[in-house]
């Protein structure tokens, strides 16, 4: 994933030590690409690029960003979305470039980024891109805006970052850094706060409270939802780390378990004398609501979970668990029960040093609508059904 390649850093570590001014251009930078404007990505080598996400790319803004570049264009797509598209044979890399004609339209650009739109004419010129470069982050931009993970770039022609900055200023373009995106995701988890917190008396857990979480930067909540006193049970408490579903749990929907798992997560937790479910801002396994909807249509047509996601030119699981681990921290739980089937999330928790003493099972029966989707849990994750 381009920008999720470093280990992250430990959530223990101090908030000052993260920068949420650098966390903060990211997130201008994602609401500017989901506007469908420019924005220019800088790297430390010096290179500067215009990028659009290419979902976003109409004929105005691409004959904009020709005019301004008066470079070559390209599209920076994941490895998972050239392979996708049969570009390379092999997901060798995490992503390429593919160098477009200066006829190339818009909807030429929009079947490179979404599979429901067709497959683009074959292309001859397709390359690696160099590590952490501006394509790399590019792409990452599209991940963290829970767009479809393909950008068009086009290299700067200027002789040094002043003339970029003339440019920025001129036309109003907002500049990013490369390693800013890179580190955002992991910066963000150190800067959560907490916001808010008021007693949330459930059906199935009376005694329960929800607390807030927001990154300095103003990006979205995570949820920490205590039952009962979860450090006055004698034991490691009961936690649950749950990715937020909307289809699953708020509309009841039989594709997936997620309804299933939340409902019995409140269960498990208060029967258990208290613990703390944990409900991070994860749609989609980190793809977004609106790429899920996209994956489902995909399912639809043959694909399984993981292929659909990697159809759309993600990874079969984009999510990050720095969160969780720092909202333990914060509760003062150091050791803990994990109600999964996901050895990742064990793993996740013990690299941040939270201590999980226990994996607790948590299984539910399938239906007509979701029993391929758990098998491929089982057979393809190695979720432990």
């Amino acid at each position: 994933m381009p920008h999720r390649q470093d280990t992250p850093p430990s959530p223990q570590s101090s908030q000052t030590n993260a920068n949420p001014c650098s966390s903060l251009s990211v997130q201008r930078a994602v609401f500017e690409l989901r506007s469908g404007r420019m924005v220019i990505v800088g790297t430390k080598s010096g290179d500067q690029a215009l990028i659009l996400a290419a979902e976003n790319v109409t004929e105005d803004n691409l004959k904009a960003l020709r005019c301004l570049s008066e470079g070559p264009v390209h599209v920076a797509l994941t490895g998972r979305r050239a392979k996708a598209l049969e570009l390379i044979d092999e997901d060798l890399g995490p992503a390429f470039r593919v160098v477009l004609n200066s006829h190339c339209t818009a909807n030429t650009i929009h079947q490179y980024a979404d599979p429901l739109l067709g497959t683009p004419a074959p292309s001859s010129h397709v390359e690696e891109v160099p590590s952490r470069g501006y394509e790399q982050a590019a792409i990452g931009l599209t991940k963290i805006a829970h767009l479809l993970p393909t950008a068009l770039v086009s290299k700067l022609n200027t002789s040094g970052a002043n003339d970029a900055k003339t440019l920025a200023k001129e036309h109003n373009l907002l500049t990013v850094q490369a390693e800013d995106v890179f580190q955002s995701e992991h910066c963000v988890s150190q800067t959560l706060q907490r916001v808010s917190e008021a007693p949330v008396p459930l059906q199935d857990a009376e005694n329960a409270r929800v607390i807030a979480y927001r990154p300095l930067d103003g990006g979205l909540e995570h949820l920490a939802i205590v039952i009962g006193d979860p450090t006055k049970a004698g034991k490691p408490a009961l936690i649950r780390i749950h990715s937020q579903c909307f289809t699953g749990d708020l509309l009841g929907s039989l594709r997936c378990d997620c309804g299933d798992q939340l409902r019995g997560a409140i269960q498990a937790i208060a029967k258990d004398g208290g613990g703390v479910l944990l409900y991070l801002a994860q749609e989609g396994r980190g793809i977004g609501l609106v790429n899920k909807l996209r994956a489902y249509v995909l399912q639809d047509q043959g694909a399984d979970t993981i292929e659909a996601n990697e159809k759309l030119g993600f990874d079969a699981d984009e999510r990050i668990y720095l969160p969780a681990a720092f909202m333990l921290n914060d509760l003062g739980l150091k050791q803990v029960r994990l109600l999964t089937n996901n050895p990742t999330k064990v793993q996740a928790l013990s690299e941040a040093n939270i201590e999980v003493v226990d994996r607790v099972t948590h299984a539910f029966p399938s239906n007509q609508h979701n029993e391929t989707y758990l098998q491929t849990k089982k057979i393809k994750a190695g979720h432990l059904l």
